[in-house]
């Protein structure tokens, strides 16, 4: 009989040091835009100084706020507070109260 190897990390969402799905793209994408700004202000010119401020300060934001979405919301979090956002604060009704109150016989009713 052959022995084969389980991969136990089928179905399990991605996680990287406590970051969990989609916070990971969030994560890579503000640092890659922390970069590529950093690198333009260079070559524009920019004081090297400021360049590092805004390089590390603008890393630590991204890094700062990518784990504080992910502990406030969760592996689903951000994909539930969108559907939420889509849902009605309340219903509108226009309809008269007398009609609701209307009393209809079963024979007129379809």
């Amino acid at each position: 009989m052959s022995n084969y190897n389980i991969n136990k990390g089928i179905g399990r969402t991605v996680e990287f040091k406590g970051l969990k799905a989609q916070y990971l793209f969030i994560f890579a994408g503000g640092l890659l835009g922390v970069l590529i700004l950093v690198m333009i202000l260079y070559m524009a010119g920019t004081n090297s100084f400021v360049c590092l401020f805004i390089g590390a300060g603008g890393g630590s934001l991204i890094v700062w706020q990518t784990f504080s979405l992910n502990k406030k919301y969760g592996e689903h979090g951000l994909m539930k507070r969108a559907a939420n956002k889509k849902h009605p604060r309340y219903i509108v009704c226009r309809k008269s109260i007398r009609r609701y109150l209307k009393f209809t016989p079963k024979s007129d009713r379809p």
